[in-house]
């Protein structure tokens, strides 16, 4: 079995686990070690999952009451540490024995965990150091499906550290780089602002009021190259016009009394969740490359080809006590939607057979004509 659905398994126990959990051993019995074993590894097999790694063993570097909670072993090397707390723990503290028992067994990979939160580490600033921050963190009562894919390489059936590490690399500095954006996007800093300053206005000094006046316009532009590289993708859409779409609410800028925008229209994580749910759900009928997201103000809609005459479905998450999945029947000359409602991101599982239907019903009219 593939290790993300065993993983969704634990995630959706957590629940009705934690009352009766109250000691870090119980977290690693009754999460941690479903968790190891979701990965593909036996914990019962000493050879494979050492519990207190590092008790008693001569361990050039480290001293000897130093140990670490597991190490998952290949080939009688460890090739991943995994330090544990309690899951009331906050995980502020608690990372240094991975960190010795890296530098001393040639280990690249470690993880922190209370059970409910899983940080992962590995060397890539220094060899055989772990970094101070983790390269990506999972948490099992927000999962997000996306970052668990982020993890195959490090399941047994497909263990490859090389392609670990790549990964690991991509999603530090991706991730950091987003991170600056959007805090830039919010509240610029005077860096932020004082480079497009320097580079509009050329020999004048950046102090006094044009400061904030030069702060303000960059938030403004920032928003403008968002709307007008939105207004581009629309604009190169397919304008086949072989099926009657549904009409769609317009997609409306709130504005102050000046005119400026107040506010744009945001993506949420859980929207894009939701269409990596349905992504992976359609990949069984039609190339992953082929599925598109496009936002608007009243749902995020998932479209065949990037074409909004080809919906798929809705999503309707802007409020987050009544979210509603819509649903399309394509089998007549209109198209119908049918709005459902759902509890948890996962019950989109539930209509996974009616969205492939609608997917496998555009193609084989495309093939037809």
């Amino acid at each position: 079995m593939d290790f993300v659905e065993p993983i969704k398994v634990i995630a959706a126990k957590v629940p009705g686990l934690l009352d009766f959990i109250k000691t870090e051993a119980a977290t690693r019995n009754s999460l941690v070690e479903p968790f190891i074993r979701a990965l593909g590894y036996d914990t019962s097999d000493p050879a494979e999952v050492v519990p207190e790694f590092g008790a008693n063993l001569n361990v050039p570097g480290v001293p000897k009451d130093k140990k670490v909670d597991y190490a998952i072993l290949k080939e009688g090397r460890p090739i991943i540490l995994i330090e544990c707390k309690c899951h009331t723990d906050k995980l502020n503290e608690g990372y240094k024995q991975p960190f010795h028992y890296a530098v001393a067994t040639d280990c690249r990979i470690g993880i922190l965990t209370n059970g409910l939160i899983y940080r992962f580490y590995a060397d890539l600033d220094k060899p055989n150091k772990l970094d101070d921050k983790p390269f990506l963190e999972l948490d099992l009562q927000a999962l997000k499906e996306p970052l668990l894919e982020e993890l195959r390489c490090l399941s047994k059936p497909s263990f490859d550290i090389d392609g670990m590490l790549t990964a690991a690399m991509e999603l530090k500095y991706i991730g950091g780089i987003l991170q600056i954006l959007t805090d830039q996007f919010t509240s610029p800093s005077d860096d932020f602002v004082k480079f497009f300053y320097q580079k509009v206005c050329e020999g004048k000094p950046f102090a006094g009021s044009a400061k904030q006046q030069f702060a303000n316009y960059t938030t403004r532009a920032m928003g403008q190259f968002v709307r007008d590289r939105i207004n581009s993708l629309l604009d190169g859409l397919d304008t086949d016009r072989s099926v009657t779409p549904p009409p769609a609410p317009a997609v409306v800028d709130v504005a102050t009394e000046n005119g400026d925008p107040k506010s744009l229209i945001v993506t949420t994580e859980e929207e894009l969740e939701g269409f990596y749910i349905v992504k992976s759900i359609l990949r069984e009928v039609v190339a992953a490359n082929r599925i598109f997201h496009r936002d608007v103000a009243a749902y995020c809609g998932i479209l065949l080809d990037n074409n909004n005459r080809k919906p798929i479905c809705r999503l309707y998450f802007n409020s987050s006590h009544n979210k509603k999945l819509g649903l399309f029947d394509v089998s007549g000359t209109s198209k119908q939607e049918e709005r459902v409602s759902i509890e948890r991101l996962d019950d989109i599982y539930q209509y996974a057979d009616r969205l492939r239907a609608t997917v496998l019903q555009y193609t084989e009219s495309a093939e037809v004509a």
